[in-house]
């Protein structure tokens, strides 16, 4: 990256930005995305598709040349070849990753693979038109030909064959000489054409660019798009007019209460109640009462009889969350109810018949627990006719951005607030984190960020969390223009060493630096200077003796 860095220089004073010998310019994404936009709103998809493709060629064949130069000067060809999806990530259009590289100079024998994450066109489209079947990374399929072509010498084209626009976890594409493809209609795409002869064909592209929207979301209440959500649904979705017993999987935070209120509230028990229960946080002694419940008199302190959850649930759903921890005794009793249909009260002689569908839901690997004897073989097999796995935050990364809109929504109307939206970095940190606590960590952390967000501005990065977990060090300019890493932390706790690397660069004295702590804590610790003191780690003498010897106000 260091070879890259060295060629890129800013010129504050002239207002250019140069790699190398040529002009670069650093824009914002959005505006860029409204140009997009409007680009397909105004000639329609082929049209505007045509044009993003060969606009990202002429920009590729210019990083063509300067990795030329350098290939010529002496680095080695695979190397030289790499300067271009570096400077891809460097331009800020997507985070390039290689998995298969296959090139010869001499005999122009070419061959490439390669993955895209966090790409500014993905998350344009999605913005704008939402999820579709198609690519988008037009621009950039465009660049990583054109630039391929200009490193070969020889007419190299990419395909797209994974996108995130389309619910992937990531974009791949893959290169070859263009003969190779055999797919006329797909080279046009880079062939110059007049754009004026065809605008009567605009609103064919654009009635057909409405029509690649559908997948934005599937439900009032269920949010997603990506491939291990889309399976899941569709699973639940096949049961929902049945009475079968459905058994989430997943682990916590991952919405599985909220699936179940979904198969309940577009089945036919719809119009009935719908109880829930978690079984991990009744204490074990009271889980029969609880579920099945009891008759006057049936234990000390049973003053009056009590209907049970299932008894409350007849005629609709009853959603057994954390299955899992259900005692053994009343598993023993809960697999009666399945086999039977009837529940009997604590204390009670005659049993009482219900008519309950059972959605039950755990994180604990049922398998092991029935191998550690913590769960009866005959009641998984009772609960496990329809299992659905619903899959974590992590895997269905494609369905964070509806989620995120969903939560700022519903948390606004609660705040009174009026929100623009994410920031780009504030976005990229979403999307990059990796969320342990799924869909309910994510809720609560916007949750957070709505209350902290000024009314009519953006939800920034900092009101997100204090410090982005696992954020990368980004590069800055220095005095002379150039751009310079920031020093990187080590994992045995070398943050301290980072920063007093940027105190060394900046030229702040010790003094200054001390003054400076001392005001800040005194300012987070309201004039408290007690506090203050614990939070420099000093005592409140020490702290009181600095202020005065610097004749700084003790409050």
């Amino acid at each position: 990256m260091g070879e890259l860095l060295s060629l890129l220089r800013f010129s504050a004073g002239s207002g250019h930005i140069w790699l190398d010998e040529q002009r670069m310019l650093l824009m914002h994404a959005r505006a860029l995305a409204e140009l997009r936009k409007e680009l397909l709103n105004s000639l329609g998809i082929e049209r505007a598709r045509g044009l993003l493709v060969r606009m990202g060629f002429a920009s590729g064949v210019r990083d063509g040349e300067v990795a030329v130069r350098e290939r010529r000067a002496g680095m080695r060809a695979e190397d030289a070849f790499m300067l271009g999806p570096r400077l891809h990530s460097i331009e800020g259009i997507a985070s390039v990753e290689k998995t298969h590289l296959e090139l010869d100079i001499a005999t122009k024998h070419f061959h490439g693979e390669f993955l895209w994450t966090n790409s500014w066109e993905c998350d344009a489209h999605v913005a704008d038109f939402g999820y579709g079947e198609d690519p988008q990374c037009w621009s950039q399929i465009g660049y990583a030909s054109g630039y391929t072509t200009a490193f070969m010498g020889r007419f190299v084209v990419f395909k797209e064959v994974e996108c995130t626009s389309m619910g992937d976890s990531r974009c791949r594409i893959v290169g070859h000489p263009a003969e190779e493809w055999q797919d006329e209609h797909y080279l046009e795409y880079f062939r110059p054409h007049h754009v004026a002869e065809n605008l009567i064909e605009f609103n064919l592209g654009l009635q057909h660019i409405r029509r690649l929207q559908p997948r934005r979301e599937y439900d009032q209440k269920l949010v997603g798009v990506s491939p291990g959500f889309r399976a899941a649904f569709d699973l639940m979705r096949s049961a929902v007019d049945s009475a079968i017993t459905v058994l989430l999987l997943g682990e916590t935070g991952v919405g599985k209460e909220v699936f179940a209120r979904w198969l309940h509230d577009n089945g036919p028990r719809a119009k009935q109640p719908f109880i829930a229960v978690n079984c991990a946080a009744i204490p074990a002694e009271l889980m029969e009462a609880e579920l099945f419940g009891v008759e006057k008199g049936a234990y000390t302190g049973a003053h009056h009889a009590r209907a049970g959850r299932f008894e409350r649930a007849h005629g609709g759903t009853l959603f057994l969350d954390e299955v899992g921890d259900l005692p053994l005794a009343a598993q023993v009793k809960l697999l009666r109810v399945l086999q039977t249909g009837e529940v009997e009260r604590l204390g009670a002689e005659q049993p009482i018949k219900v008519d309950v569908r059972i959605v039950a839901a755990t994180n604990v690997n049922l398998q092991q627990a029935l191998q550690a004897g913590r769960f009866r073989s005959d009641l998984f097999y009772r609960l496990n006719t329809f299992p659905i796995s619903i899959p974590p935050l992590r895997e269905r990364t494609a369905d964070i951005p509806a989620l995120v809109a969903r939560f700022v929504e519903k948390y606004s109307a609660l705040y009174g607030k009026k929100l623009r939206g994410l920031t780009d970095k504030a976005a990229r940190d979403i999307q990059k984190h990796a969320w342990p606590g799924n869909i309910r960590e994510l809720e609560n952390v916007i949750e957070r960020a709505v209350l902290l967000a000024p009314d009519l501005g953006d939800i920034e990065a900092s009101h997100l969390w204090m410090q982005p977990p696992g954020a990368p060090a980004d590069s800055r300019i220095d005095a002379k223009g150039q751009i310079s890493s920031a020093p990187e932390t080590g994992a045995d706790g070398s943050e301290l060493d980072a920063l007093c690397h940027r105190v060394l660069e900046q030229g702040i004295d010790i003094a200054s630096l001390e003054t400076r702590l001392m005001q800040t804590a005194m300012q987070r610790a309201k004039g408290n200077l007690s506090h203050a003191a614990r939070l420099l780690g000093i005592t409140r003498p020490q702290l009181a003796y600095r202020l005065k010897r610097e004749g700084l106000p003790p409050s």
